[in-house]
């Protein structure tokens, strides 16, 4: 019997063109890939849209990479990348961004291709339980069967795929009253394993003509299931804005502005009145309330000792201060809901969409204790004007020592205060800030001032690993089309060398405007804080804790292509982070331990 002619089209490519074309329908914009044989017809519908001006495409050869790559996408637009990668430990390489993204809330589509149900569990080469790999931390998963059909447009297969699509997308978003989050889809595929695309791929119209989409479809042609009740249909994505709960007058109240938590969280303290906790990586560090010094006041029982009541926006992370006060028993916690893990560290916590507060006067004794504290503890890390007069001075011996003082000032060697300090100020709206969970973003959180600056953080579970992958995400979504500004990401040498991987970029892809501060201090010394550092011995402690690192940044900076700069004093550091920036660059600031 003769096979019937496809004219060089295979059933794995037009699955992989009718599930990427709607996704790119329902608004996905990035794709990242990272290469593999098994996932090519993937790889190549993506190359193709990419082709077309539908998509723009990402290339990683670390799978890991490709992850945070994506999720950083999904941090600075809220829309999910997708990433598609290759079977085996390909797919294992994607779960610390699965768990980041299921922790913080960030929109995330894995595609990840697979053997065949026959191939699995029979030592297959690259075959491994894949199904279920990411249960515990998606929205949503799907094992899809193996694609039997060279489709049309509007034919049984292509409509299947489209309404998995829109489920996935749905449920990535936080449709049916979910948070965003991470998805899985599964997608085992036989040989041939690409072949021709189909025409229909990249048609003006992207919706499958007469396929029915809805919640249950999924269900019952895929044997999805959701983490979590309720269907997710193509027209469940939240629309509607949240009912507030009326925050009565009354108990002593501050607003905790933690990771992720935005502007509504100095919208409030606005409003009602409120003194404002706000970390540096919340987006909510600015307004006429914000507290300075915030750890301190919190540890004085004539203010933190005082508080009643707690409003919590996004997730706080940085201080064992606000986390002490949260898990009190004594004070009502309103946590708002938000695209992260719900919060409830004492127990008791009421969770609600949103707050107003009624009308009535301000507890203006209240607020005004906190402020004043505030003023008291602002830090001016600014370098001291120059003394104009003196530098003006006929008197020789007055302007010598202006410009021996002037001159001092400039070589003054950086510490961790002036880095974070630097960065804070070159730092503006149209730019990106990304903290790496070293200690600088703590000694940011304890010094900086106020400055509306849009800042990310990967605080969800605050590891080090991806750092720099997120920073290239997020530069790449910022600056799609002309937008301007640039992404800086502050971090350590650790977390640095620990996402190196993520420097390499394919010359075909455009640089982005990208700067990664790293404030080398030759290991991690974030543990010099902990109670670790006064129990162990220091051969011990500098061993398994400190891990000292003499790593040649230069070097690799010039291996991968960045631009390399070594700054030492305040005045190097303003005019490397403020001189025009057209591509990558990596700016390394020693630091003492």
């Amino acid at each position: 019997m003769t096979a019937p002619d496809t004219g060089g089209r295979a059933p794995a490519a037009d699955a992989a063109a009718a599930l990427l074309r709607r996704l790119v329908w329902r608004g996905v914009r990035h794709l990242v890939v990272a290469p593999g044989s098994r996932s090519q017809a993937l790889a190549l519908v993506a190359a193709e849209l990419e082709r077309r001006g539908r998509a723009d495409v990402h290339v990683r050869i670390d799978e890991r990479v490709a992850g945070f790559t994506a999720l950083g996408v999904g941090r600075e637009t809220r829309v999910p990348a997708v990433v598609i990668c290759t079977s085996g430990t390909a797919v294992a390489n994607l779960l610390p961004a699965v768990l980041e993204a299921h922790h913080a809330g960030v929109p995330l589509l894995l595609l990840t291709a697979d053997r065949p149900p026959e191939l699995r569990g029979v030592g297959a080469n690259q075959a491994t339980r894949q199904p279920g790999m990411f249960s515990a931390y998606v929205r949503f998963e799907a094992d899809l069967p193996v694609p039997e059909l060279v489709d049309d447009v509007d034919g049984e297969q292509s409509a299947a795929l489209a309404a998995v699509a829109d489920a996935a997308f749905g449920a990535a978003m936080g449709a049916g009253n979910r948070a965003a989050g991470p998805v899985h889809l599964n997608l085992p595929y036989r040989e041939p394993l690409s072949g021709v695309l189909p025409d229909w791929l990249t048609d003006a119209a992207a919706s499958v003509v007469g396929a029915e989409v809805t919640a249950e479809a999924p269900d019952e042609m895929w044997g999805a299931h959701y983490q979590g009740g309720g269907g997710i249909g193509a027209a469940d994505l939240p629309d509607d804005p949240a009912v507030a709960t009326p925050l009565p007058r009354g108990p002593r109240t501050v607003v905790i502005a933690g990771a992720d938590a935005g502007a509504g969280a100095e919208e409030l303290a606005h409003v009602g009145g409120f003194p404002l906790i706000a970390e540096i990586v919340s987006g909510a560090r600015f307004g006429r309330h914000l507290v300075h010094g915030y750890r301190h006041l919190l540890s004085d029982d004539a203010l933190g000792g005082r508080i009643e009541r707690a409003v919590v926006f996004g997730h706080p992370t940085l201080s064992r201060e606000v986390t002490r006060l949260l898990s009190r028993s004594d004070v009502e916690v309103w946590a708002i809901r938000g695209p992260g893990e719900p919060l409830n560290l004492n127990g008791s916590t009421t969770a609600v969409d949103a707050v107003s507060v009624p009308a009535g006067d301000a507890d203006r004794e209240w607020l005004g204790a906190w402020m004043r504290a505030s003023r008291e503890h602002a830090v001016d890390l600014s370098p001291a004007a120059p003394d104009a007069d003196a530098l003006a001075s006929t008197v020789p011996a007055e302007r010598m020592s202006a410009l021996s003082a002037e001159l001092g000032a400039i070589r003054t060697p950086l510490d961790r205060a002036g880095l974070v300090d630097a960065v804070w100020r070159a730092s503006w709206p149209h730019d990106r800030l990304l903290f790496g969970s070293s200690r600088l973003v703590r000694v940011a959180d304890q010094l900086l001032g106020g400055k509306k600056v849009p800042v990310h953080a990967n605080r969800g579970l605050a590891g080090i690993d991806g750092t720099i992958a997120t920073g290239m995400g997020i530069a790449v979504a910022a600056q799609r089309g002309s937008s301007p500004g640039v992404t800086r990401v502050l971090l350590g040498d650790l977390a640095f060398l620990h996402d190196v991987g993520a420097l390499l970029l394919p010359p075909a892809e455009g640089e982005p405007r990208i700067q990664v501060i790293v404030g080398n201090d030759g290991g991690g010394t974030i543990f010099d804080g902990l109670e670790v550092h006064d129990v162990a011995s220091p051969d011990a402690f500098d061993r398994v804790f400190f891990t000292p690192q003499t790593a040649r940044l230069e070097e690799l900076a010039r291996a991968y292509g960045w631009e390399y700069t070594r700054v030492a004093t305040r005045g190097a550091l303003d005019q490397a982070l403020t001189a025009p920036v057209g591509g990558r660059q990596i700016i390394e600031v020693p630091l003492a331990r």
